[in-house]
């Protein structure tokens, strides 16, 4: 394993939420699916293809900040309620457990339109079910939005651009990185189909 190295924005404010009961001297997967996957941030024993049962990806979460603004948000993903998601298993070393648990807070709780949820996944190499934390979309928060229709949301991400450059960036982003992966996501394909038709 590589020395540990946490990679974290110096502005990213520490967060007052209560960490998760886990068993002592544990590792500990995370599951990814969205930018940690391909951009963890923090060193790691390994990552693998994983499937979690109950949420599926989803534009479900406004951005006023790094992809929109008040006058005019954007839209990012999140974990929303029913379906299924494919995406990474990234296994934290026990010893960096809980500044990486604090860095993983600072990074996805920001405005705490996430949640952190301890969730079982799928392994897909070896079809073994292990926990793992995750960051879901919280319904109750004024960013969640719901699933706008396709349409709506090729609108919304065409025109929005905020302080991380513009919407349409961060959909053809993960958009090569699952196409990388071989992670099939239809409904992100069809968003994107419609901005470059123009529809």
């Amino acid at each position: 394993m590589q020395k540990y190295d946490l990679v974290l924005e110096p502005d990213l404010p520490a967060v007052d939420y209560p960490l998760p009961e886990l068993p002592e001297g544990e590792n500990l997967w995370i599951f990814g699916y969205g930018s940690l996957m391909w951009r963890p941030g923090f060193d790691h024993l390994g990552i693998e293809d994983a499937q979690l049962y109950g949420y599926h990806r989803a534009f479900c979460v406004t951005s006023v900040v790094h992809r929109g603004t008040p006058e005019m948000p954007g839209l990012v993903l999140g974990l929303d309620r029913g379906g299924s998601c494919r995406g990474k298993g990234i296994l934290c070393p026990a010893d960096i457990r809980a500044p990486v648990i604090d860095y993983l807070y600072r990074r996805e709780m920001v405005t705490r339109v996430y949640r952190p949820k301890m969730v079982r996944i799928r392994l897909l190499k070896t079809g073994a079910m292990a926990s793992a934390l995750t960051f879901v979309a919280d319904p109750t928060h004024d960013q969640y939005c719901g699933k706008p229709a396709e349409e709506a949301a090729a609108r919304i991400i065409a025109r929005a651009r905020g302080r991380g450059g513009p919407n349409v960036e961060y959909l053809q982003s993960t958009l090569d990185h699952l196409d990388e992966f071989g992670i099939a996501d239809g409904p992100l394909h069809r968003i994107m189909d419609r901005i470059n038709s123009g529809a």
